[in-house]
């Protein structure tokens, strides 16, 4: 089978688990070398790390916190530094705060607003940068979500957040096309990962959600992955600016009540 990603280098945030990995996990079997960045967890990446090794994958890990601008910057060096070059970001890392508006606080606010905005802002500003040096093409994969279009109450500004990165990543496509960089969304849906791990384990919030859903199951990490695969590859070169739904027929399965 021919390796897609062959000679490719990748930086996935948040790599060491859920979709992160996941895609981490295909893209080595493309033919990707891989690295990824961890909050805190460095024996358990180290793990994983390992685990994407086995069978003769080329991966690392690299301490970061995604919501420091400079965490971010030393993310994508240190990547090269390590890996020699560096064409896709996937900007996978991101957070949420459950609360009533009325009860969401600054600190709150922030937390999700600099993880999942500001610091893929300034992430991927960091490899357009290093693109633009090196003049080469390269591809940007955002893991935005359903809830870039459909509202989530209680969790508001996890979607002004996923609803900011849809414009950002439309304004970006026109921007970044002379340079010959592509960016796209994967929107996911319910998908098993630890953040939905309260979902996973309530019998009665989870029947409910799968009767909304027409494909009647929850995605998984490799439905994401694949989908990942395809923009990180030449065979999506013409394609920018744009979201890919990845939700079992979730955001369009409107009934009247």
């Amino acid at each position: 089978m021919t390796k897609r990603l062959e000679g490719k280098v990748a930086a996935i945030t948040g790599g060491n688990q859920g979709i992160g990995l996941g895609i981490a996990e295909r893209f080595i079997q493309e033919g990707a070398a891989v690295s990824i960045c961890y909050l805190s967890d460095k024996t358990g990446t180290e793990k994983t790390v390992e685990g994407l090794r086995r069978g003769g994958g080329k991966a690392v890990a690299i301490q970061a916190d995604v919501s420091k601008l400079a965490d971010g910057q030393r993310f994508i060096s240190e990547t090269v530094s390590q890996l020699g070059e560096l064409d896709i970001l996937v900007n996978n890392a991101g957070v949420e705060k459950r609360a009533s508006f009325w009860d969401v606080t600054e600190a709150d606010f922030d937390f999700v607003l600099n993880v999942n905005l500001k610091g893929l802002f300034f992430m991927t500003q960091a490899f357009v940068r290093y693109a633009m040096q090196t003049k080469r093409a390269g591809k940007i994969i955002n893991i935005s979500s359903v809830h870039e279009e459909l509202p989530f109450p209680h969790f508001t500004s996890y979607c002004a957040s996923k609803g900011a990165l849809k414009m950002i990543t439309r304004n970006l496509s026109i921007e970044l096309a002379p340079l010959g960089l592509t960016i796209n969304n994967i929107a996911p849906g319910a998908i098993e990962t630890p953040i939905n791990k309260n979902l996973l384990n309530d019998p009665v919030k989870l029947k409910s959600l799968l009767e909304n859903i027409p494909l009647k199951r929850l995605g998984n990490p490799r439905d994401v992955a694949s989908i990942a695969a395809f923009l990180a590859a030449d065979e999506s070169s013409y394609v920018t600016g744009t979201t890919f739904v990845v939700d079992g027929g979730l955001t369009w399965n409107y009934e009247e009540q």
